[in-house]
């Protein structure tokens, strides 16, 4: 009986707890951002030497404070990111097209539905296979 009375006001207590964090926690709306494809697309080259013509969209890069970088990426085809060491954690996701993907040395083709987590230290690079676009979403904290 001492057990259960104990275990209920450890509970009771904690749940007090926090209830006083959650309302100390409780943030003032910071409104919402929307951005468009055609609103942010510019026509770029194959990042880090990877050649050829790329569609790239930097959604959000001019929020101040926002250390989330999201990107969509178009690389046309003959176009590629070129080979190289990663600075910090990063996510590729494929939306469309196919590619070619080099991760420490080794080659993985990748499609729509693929993920890929590359970590600090490690290195990549992308190419497009085929004759339509491939399409990715990049993102990582800078």
């Amino acid at each position: 009986m001492l057990t259960r009375f104990v275990t209920t006001l450890a509970v009771s207590c904690l749940a007090g707890v926090l209830l006083q964090a959650g309302d100390q926690d409780k943030r003032t709306p910071g409104g919402y951002i929307v951005q468009r494809d055609a609103d942010v697309a510019r026509p770029e080259p194959g990042p880090h030497k990877g050649g050829g013509q790329t569609v790239g969209h930097s959604f959000f890069s001019d929020v101040p404070g926002l250390s989330l970088v999201f990107r969509k990426r178009a690389l046309k085809p003959g176009s590629g990111i070129g080979y190289h060491e990663q600075q910090e954690d990063e996510i590729y996701y494929v939306l469309s097209g196919r590619g070619e993907m080099t991760l420490d040395g080794k080659t993985v083709e990748v499609g729509p539905g693929t993920a890929i987590l590359t970590r600090t230290g490690s290195s990549h690079g992308l190419k497009v296979l085929g004759t339509e676009d491939l399409v990715i979403i990049i993102n990582y904290l800078q």
